[in-house]
């Protein structure tokens, strides 16, 4: 295990009725003028707006609302929100949505302070400070609720870039699952998707001797293993969102990814997807994971296999332990179709004559050396090969 630094200071209020609170907690962290952040209508239709707003005239602050984010979150947008941040004075992002919304919330939050263009920070610059964010969630998935993390769609080029930095993990987060009951199968099922990337990509590592987190990361596989196809089956199963919504929250506030190298090849590849076809990015990492891990595969095979065995009830073959890697790799993709994600390009609607575009990007687009690095090093040739594995 290698030395690390973790810090994690947000405040998780969990359970039914949960976001009838909102306003004491932005009230409790310091603010007193908020900018809501969130989608399209089925935060008013459903009510979820209205419920958010009471609790926060309830605590005498007052707001101004930003709505229409969509998913894979536009820097045009992002934009809008700063200046009209500076221009209302606000002083606490409050995302009420999914991933989308909060990853576009910690951009404005970001952006309000700082006097360059945002785009800086997604393109390497720290994030040093910070507007506060508090979330109400709605869809387990992104883990954005409880990370450091946030991914925006640059509109001139459409590629997508992440930024990190612990000044733009929420002051707080509110997570009924019940909120997640009435989200399309579809939407589940890329949610679902999302979370097990998230842990692939901290499972997929070069360092030694990370058992702890190694069995943490195989328990929370499990979970959606195990929940997956039950929310599937029965949308309005409470328990099973509840287990799903905080495993989605576990896997990517990198409590499972501590005193370790992580990948994450699986989720670059897939961004330029959702960039340039703008499909769920969890159905984009159904087709694109099953591709990167086969060609990879060779590099650590016995780290595949003992995915394979610990969490797909793979037999190990001692001899051939390729064999159990790739049935591990397999059983993974079966198991997202049945969710019902797609497998190939077609079904994701990407086009092969694209390919030399998507590589172009991926590999040179904002600066990049001409490669990306993770769990093994790719380069545009590597890059072109995954992407036709996946045809």
């Amino acid at each position: 295990m290698e030395n690390f630094t973790f810090y994690s200071p947000t405040f998780f209020v969990f359970g039914k009725e949960s976001e009838n609170q909102t306003g004491e907690y932005v009230k409790k962290f310091g603010g007193s003028k908020v900018l809501i952040h969130f989608g399209g209508s089925s935060a008013k239709k459903s009510g979820l707006l209205d419920r958010v707003e009471a609790s926060l005239k309830k605590e005498g602050i007052s707001f101004v609302e930003l709505g229409g984010v969509k998913p894979n979150p536009r820097s045009g947008l992002v934009y809008e929100g700063i200046e009209l941040c500076k221009k209302e004075k606000v002083d606490f992002i409050l995302a009420v949505g999914g991933g989308s919304t909060i990853d576009s919330a910690k951009a404005i939050a970001a952006g309000v302070l700082y006097d360059g263009d945002f785009w800086d920070f997604y393109s390497g610059k720290p994030i040093e400070k910070a507007l506060p964010i508090g979330t109400v969630l709605t869809i387990a998935a992104a883990g954005s609720e409880g990370s450091p993390d946030s991914v925006i769609t640059k509109e001139e080029g459409m590629f997508k870039r992440g930024a990190s930095g612990n000044a733009i993990r929420p002051k707080f987060s509110i997570l009924n699952p019940a909120l997640t009951q009435t989200l399309p199968p579809h939407q589940t099922a890329a949610g679902i998707t999302d979370i097990m990337a998230h842990l692939y990509e901290r499972y997929l590592t070069n360092t030694k001797e990370v058992e702890v987190t190694d069995r943490l990361i195989e328990a929370l596989l499990l979970t959606m293993k195990h929940e997956g196809p039950r929310v599937i089956a029965d949308p309005n199963n409470y328990e099973a969102r509840a287990n799903i919504m905080w495993a989605g929250m576990m896997a990517h506030n990198n409590s499972c990814g501590v005193g370790r190298s992580q990948d994450w090849n699986s989720h670059n590849i897939e961004h330029e997807l959702s960039a340039l076809y703008d499909c769920a990015h969890g159905a984009g990492l159904a087709v694109t994971m099953p591709a990167v891990f086969k060609y990879v595969m060779n590099h650590n095979v016995m780290r595949f296999a003992q995915v394979a065995t610990r969490v797909w009830g793979c037999q190990m073959d001692f001899e051939h332990p390729e064999v159990t890697a790739l049935e591990g790799i397999n059983a993974l993709q079966s198991f997202l179709v049945s969710l019902g994600m797609p497998k190939n390009f077609s079904e994701l609607g990407a086009k092969e004559e694209d390919i030399p575009k998507l590589v172009e990007v991926l590999c040179r687009g904002d600066g990049r050396p001409g490669s990306i690095t993770g769990f093994v090093t790719l380069n545009e040739d590597d890059c072109t090969k995954i992407y036709k594995m996946m045809v």
